[in-house]
């Protein structure tokens, strides 16, 4: 390999005396784990190959290199954070008897004092929670997830049951999609029916969305926040783009929670819960959605903000001091989640498996409740918190997590 050093030989020269230079100051570094290797001043003129050319012209610079790398040996670290100013509200879903409501139980999220499984910093209270989605009309849904449920998709009580008894969900989404001016144009009494029905059909705290139609949802939100009075359930959701106000007015006057939803964007998050706060909320009654993208679709936006939002409260950003929800199941929107190609693999293990690793990564960046659709990722995820809480046998592999995605 040729390498330029100049056409002088005193340019040659101070090039080797700036490789030798470099080669004394990294030695002082004395940490370094290279196992069989010489350091010598010839081989880190391969090394320092492409800065040797600039170096030779100017070595001016060599006092400088020198003074900055005496600075960093210097340098002194500090520790990991271990305590954090700021403190994520705990949010409260579901409501029992005592508390006004007819749930079994209710689950707590958020209240953390550090991110996730970080247990050598702080413990925090609550653990995360998983809802299923269910659909107050059939829909398209996967091979794989729809052949779950295809017997119950035409009634959204017996869906939630199926979900509840047959795959231990402990939260139930109910999407009342039918509402949309565009598919059925449900009014807003009869899907206030449906979560009736729902309540009285299983014991589990509920999530209520409407269709997405800005128009219409704060309507359908209000009927249904109305019949679920007391219960705490969570309305899914409020945006700058729709009547947020009114949302936020049903919550307060029968007890829920809003979700605060944006497309992924901090600035906005933070707009939109000062919004809902200055509408009389607190902070115990509101639950971030940043928008969760799946993996391979844009995963790497969501993890980066989910930490932002969580390190932003955390370290005293009132406005950001609320817990996650991530919907994971939009990982199902993915082509590669539901495509049928030989060269990827069989679609039965492929999509539950897109839908696990987007809900692990959301997991790790900090999300509190999450939206699943897949039986097996319900159960997988739960064996892997378990394992990561330190509750599995040791005897049990964790690799084993992967196998689990039975059919």
């Amino acid at each position: 390999m040729a390498i330029f050093f100049g056409d002088d030989y005193e340019e040659k020269e101070e090039a080797k005396a700036l490789i030798k230079s470099l080669a004394k100051l990294i030695e002082k570094l004395g940490d370094l784990e290279i196992e069989d290797v010489e350091i010598r001043a010839e081989e880190l003129t391969l090394i320092l190959q492409p800065m040797v050319g600039v170096m030779a012209q100017a070595p001016q610079l060599l006092p400088k290199v020198e003074k900055a790398i005496e600075t960093l040996l210097k340098t002194e670290f500090s520790p990991p954070v271990e305590t954090y100013p700021g403190q994520i509200a705990e949010v409260q879903i579901g409501a029992t008897r005592s508390d006004g409501g007819s749930r079994r139980k209710v689950v707590r999220i958020g209240g953390e004092k550090t991110m996730p499984f970080y247990s050598f910093e702080a413990l925090n209270p609550n653990r995360l929670a998983f809802a299923m989605d269910v659909f107050d009309m059939p829909v398209a849904l996967a091979k794989s997830v729809k052949q779950h449920f295809e017997d119950v998709m035409h009634d959204p009580a017996d869906w939630a049951k199926r979900c509840v008894e047959d795959f231990g969900a402990e939260i139930i989404s109910l999407n009342l999609i039918s509402t949309d001016p565009l598919i059925k144009d449900t009014s807003a009494k009869d899907a206030a029916k449906t979560v009736e029905r729902v309540l009285q059909a299983v014991d589990v705290p509920l999530i209520i969305g409407g269709s997405g139609n800005k128009a219409k949802d704060p309507f359908v939100l209000e009927a249904a926040a109305e019949v679920a009075s007391g219960e705490r359930c969570v309305l899914n959701s409020a945006n700058v783009d729709n009547d947020y106000k009114r949302i936020a007015r049903a919550a307060k006057k029968y007890g829920h929670i809003v979700v605060a939803f944006t497309p992924m964007d901090i600035n906005n998050q933070k707009k939109l819960n000062r919004l809902l706060l200055d509408e009389g909320l607190s902070k115990e009654q509101i639950i971030i959605d940043p928008t969760t993208a799946a993996l391979g679709y844009g995963l790497d936006y969501t993890l980066s903000l989910m930490e932002r939002i969580k390190l932003a409260g955390l370290l005293g950003d009132s406005d950001l001091q609320m817990p996650i929800l991530a919907s994971t199941s939009n990982s199902w929107g993915a082509r590669e989640a539901w495509m049928k190609s030989e060269e990827w693999g069989p679609r039965e293990y492929r999509g539950p498996l897109w839908e696990t690793v987007t809900t692990i990564t959301a997991m790790m960046a900090g999300g509190d409740l999450f939206m699943l659709s897949h039986p097996a990722t319900v159960r997988v995820i739960k064996r892997l918190m378990e394992n990561l809480y330190g509750e599995v046998d040791t005897d049990q592999r964790i690799q084993d997590w992967i196998t689990d995605i039975g059919m």
